[in-house]
């Protein structure tokens, strides 16, 4: 049985999605932190199991009889969010599970400027001492943080952020099927896969650039200072350390960490990519 954890989030309840398109709702399960959320995957014959990250009894219930054990990564950064990684890897061992695969993200290295990378990299750490086989994804940068950055940029015209470097922004619908494709085709990737990205890399000037196309608005790009942006989030109510972990995002970029543009999501999804400006269209739709 194919085991998906966080199978009510964004990418978790797409994957699933994909994944019955390839194999019997009986060969596949999930476990989420509640059930309930998942009872149209249970009506379809997916067996849904309670699980938390926080859990290992829980997990060890929700992972039983597992061939293999996706684990969709907590969206969180720091210490906690490796400590849950390592729970769920070792419950996972425990169930028997023949691989263990795992979404996270180009770029991932101890040394990156972004704290979600060094976690990326300490949990890939942890699957490669484990003793059981594994697959890394290396997802592109999610498109729709793209829209989340973009803020109220459409209506105000000025897109204020840090200097930022190229970013292969990526849709979520396509790290989906590229997810259901490798679990389908049980161990076609072992160890972390190419980065799995978008078929461009593209700066927020460019992305301003796509907003005013796509709105009719004109959107213009201004770079903020490190010090302000971060004093900005803070006074907005953001923790410092999520301020410091933010702009982290903005040092990657800018030494290229994300901006790699590889074709292996491409040949998995025997197509193009969906492009940020599709992404960013469907995001805009309702401005």
């Amino acid at each position: 049985m194919i085991i998906v954890t966080g199978a009510t989030g964004q990418l978790g309840r797409q994957i699933v999605e994909r994944l019955l398109t390839r194999v019997p709702a009986d060969r596949v399960g999930v476990s989420v932190r509640d059930p309930r959320k998942a009872r149209a995957f249970a009506e379809r014959g997916v067996r849904v199991r309670e699980g938390s990250f926080t859990d290992a009894a829980g997990l060890s219930n929700a992972f039983e009889g597992a061939s293999q054990v996706l684990i969709v990564s907590v969206d969180k950064m720091g210490e906690e969010c490796v400590e849950q990684h390592r729970t769920a890897i070792e419950a996972a061992v425990a169930a028997g599970a023949r691989r263990i695969l795992y979404t996270s993200q180009m770029g991932a290295s101890a040394s990156s400027h972004f704290q979600a990378c060094r976690d990326h990299a300490a949990t890939e750490d942890a699957l490669r001492a484990c003793g059981v086989p594994f697959t890394s994804l290396r997802n592109g940068f999610y498109a729709t943080s793209a829209a989340h950055f973009l803020g109220h940029a459409v209506e105000s015209g000025q897109l204020e952020l840090p200097a930022d470097g190229p970013f292969s922004w990526t849709a979520h619908a396509d790290l989906a099927e590229a997810a259901a494709t490798i679990l389908a085709d049980e161990g076609r990737f072992d160890g972390p896969t190419p980065p799995l990205t978008g078929g461009q890399a593209l700066t927020f000037d460019d992305i301003a650039g796509i907003a005013t196309e796509i709105t009719g608005r004109a959107v213009t790009r201004t770079t903020t200072p490190d010090d302000k942006f971060r004093d900005e989030l803070v006074g907005q109510g953001v923790p410092a350390q999520r301020a410091d972990q933010l702009l982290g995002i903005f040092a990657a970029s800018r030494v290229g960490e994300f901006a790699t543009v590889d074709p292996t999501l491409a040949t998995l999804l025997g197509r193009e990519p969906v492009t940020l400006s599709t992404v960013l269209r469907e995001q805009l739709s309702h401005v």
